[in-house]
């Protein structure tokens, strides 16, 4: 495990850990994947499914399932409030830790990740099953739930000293980060997505005024695992990103920004993180809210030089 922070080695484990620990009934291995449906084709023996869609989002409103839902959920895969929890999914881990971020919103204190994701456990020819495992149900009780760990629109627009909608250009309030991580082609407007992934959820491109862009990869090697501790806190810091601040960050739906609520708060604990889990499919969505759009600046500024003529003269 490459993470040399105390507070990394209490919250990541590694694929040997979890390989350790398959049959101990004090610990529940959970997969939550992008992908809903490649658990079925073959996951970690004793492995649990969480499906970030219909499992922690409730079926109605664009909002997490309530309490009385989650203790529902917990008692169904067989985990009690002593139970540790070790989460792990594909595309280095997003939705794990969006699973992770939801539990620790809902108190659960005994929570993991298996650095490395779903590929490194393939990538090592581990053993994978497609059988279905089912535990004896629990009595779950949510203790307390955190929502200091979210953060909702009018929270932003505070984070941001309440600005005009029509401000293009915001400084930040002392004392606070807001970071954007998704991809430069997302932050500048040029996309409404990812690249590769269909163009839409948004009405408008660009970013939240203020922000800094931070794409989450850049706190993942290049064999899936979290990069040390140092190494991460010094890409955060070079763009203004402290441990003293408050930061709330953000992408496009709020997965990508759990892993990095995650390193910024579990890895490196940073005290005050939040997670804007609407993130842009809300505020490229809602009327009058600040945008700046550096792509359309650029298309402006072009449209506004004159175009070249010829010399007198010239054939």
């Amino acid at each position: 495990m490459p993470n040399s922070s105390n507070r990394g080695h209490e919250v990541l484990v590694s694929t040997n850990w979890v390989a350790d620990r398959l049959s101990d009934p004090s610990v529940r291995i959970v997969e939550s994947d992008e992908d809903v449906l490649l658990y079925d084709t073959g996951h970690i023996a004793n492995a649990v499914k969480v499906d970030w869609h219909s499992d922690l989002n409730d079926e109605r409103i664009r909002d997490y399932i309530d309490a009385r839902q989650f203790e529902r959920l917990m008692g169904r895969i067989g985990v009690t409030n002593d139970t540790t929890v070790v989460l792990y999914g594909d595309k280095s881990n997003w939705w794990a830790c969006y699973a992770y971020w939801v539990f620790a919103m809902f108190g659960h204190k005994k929570l993991k990740i298996m650095d490395g994701s779903r590929k490194m456990w393939l990538d090592e020819k581990r053993p994978i099953t497609q059988d279905a495992y089912q535990f004896p149900e629990t009595t779950y009780k949510v203790a307390g739930e955190h929502r200091h760990i979210r953060a909702f629109r009018t929270d932003v627009l505070r984070h941001l000293g309440n600005p005009d909608a029509r401000q293009e250009s915001v400084k930040l309030p002392a004392g606070r980060a807001l970071v954007d991580v998704r991809s430069p082609g997302e932050f500048s407007g040029e996309l409404l997505h990812m690249p590769d992934y269909p163009q839409e959820g948004a009405i408008r491109g660009g970013h939240i005024p203020g922000a800094v862009n931070i794409p989450w990869g850049v706190a993942v090697a290049d064999d899936g695992t979290f990069r040390s501790a140092e190494e991460i806190r010094k890409i955060y810091e070079a763009e203004g990103v402290t441990s003293d601040k408050d930061v709330v960050v953000y992408c496009r739906i709020g997965e990508r920004s759990a892993l990095t609520w995650f390193v910024l708060h579990e890895l490196l604990g940073f005290p005050k993180v939040r997670n804007y889990d609407g993130s842009w499919t809300e505020w490229g969505n809602v009327v009058g809210l600040p945008v700046r759009n550096p792509s359309l600046e650029r298309r402006r500024e072009t449209a506004q030089k004159p175009s070249a003529r010829p010399a007198v003269g010239a054939m």
